[in-house]
């Protein structure tokens, strides 16, 4: 029987012509922008018209292209080597689209398809499924396809939290750190219509709590904020740059718990745009620790996702 994994994620430019390409794709999504078409269509023709110029700026600050794209070609070739699948990658809003892999995946008799969102959302985890269940049935794709919701309780993927946290710390004594975890925001009115993503995210931060806990690992204070919010509505609170003016004279360490994978979001606005804040603030020692990316735990728990836990 022929396994394959796809490894499903939201996508970044894989160079600066493709930065109009991701936000297009974005912002025209139900799940994103709620509006009905074409009235979808045109409030993202006006925010893409708005960003396209400081996101390329932005990208060209890392390279000139999303570091998500590079950490999860990585991924998907180390997963390769201790799964008995092939694995591949799909994005949503660049390529590789899933209409593309799903050619490749016309073979297989079971398909896994991983999202690499830790947390339930309609705005992730939902699209993402959504529009490769889409694909694989206009293609004619028999092979069944299995997935699942969420992860964030997995006690490897906790354990890969709690390594890149002490990386970050280094021989430094945790005590004098203030530790921030940092999630990707969502309206509050997402959240209002019952969608689980806050819930999720405040279990997976107890969860990461349990784990530091068992490896004797105490931080002075543990606070969860979100980032990334846009728009004059209002989002789930509290806010990343609030939160980092409470933190002046002392020091941070921050760990991105929304993301799986290195991004935009992580080596751009947490890296830079927010440490112009702490900078501004005072924040004596501010440090921002890497997501999981291919780190062994993360790798073992995708690896048991396909083994035991994908319906």
């Amino acid at each position: 029987m022929k396994k394959a994994i796809v490894l499903m994620n939201m996508g970044g430019p894989n160079n600066l012509d493709e930065v109009e390409v991701f936000l297009t794709n974005m912002f025209n999504d139900k799940y994103i922008i709620g509006a009905p078409q074409p009235i979808r269509a045109m409030i993202g023709f006006f925010i893409t018209s708005m960003r396209k110029k400081e996101a390329k700026e932005n990208y060209k600050a890392l390279g000139g292209m999303s570091p998500i794209v590079g950490h999860t070609k990585r991924l998907a070739r180390r997963l390769e080597k201790i799964v008995d699948a092939d694995v591949f990658y799909k994005m949503r809003y660049t390529p590789p689209f899933a209409k593309d892999v799903l050619e490749h995946l016309k073979p297989y008799d079971e398909i896994y398809a991983i999202p690499m969102y830790p947390h339930y959302s309609s705005t992730t985890t939902k699209s993402s499924i959504e529009e490769f269940e889409k694909w694989a049935k206009k293609l004619g794709v028999k092979g069944k396809i299995r997935t699942l919701d969420s992860y964030y309780d997995h006690e490897l993927y906790n354990k890969a939290i709690v390594e890149r946290i002490k990386e970050s710390l280094g021989y430094d004594n945790p005590e004098e750190f203030e530790l921030i975890f940092s999630a990707h925001g969502l309206t509050q009115r997402t959240i209002d219509k019952g969608d689980p993503y806050q819930k999720h995210i405040l279990a997976n931060v107890e969860c990461a709590k349990k784990e530091l806990e068992k490896q004797g690992i105490k931080f002075k204070n543990i606070h969860t904020a979100y980032q990334s919010r846009l728009g004059p509505m209002e989002w789930i609170r509290p806010y990343m740059d609030d939160k980092l003016h409470e933190m002046k004279d002392k020091k941070v360490i921050v760990y991105p718990i929304s993301f799986t994978v290195d991004n935009s979001e992580t080596q751009f606005e947490l890296d830079i745009e927010y440490k112009e804040i702490a900078d501004e603030v005072g924040i004596k020692d501010y440090r921002v620790a890497r997501a999981p990316n291919h780190n062994q735990y993360f790798l073992e728990t995708l690896k048991d996702l396909f083994e035991n836990r994908c319906a």
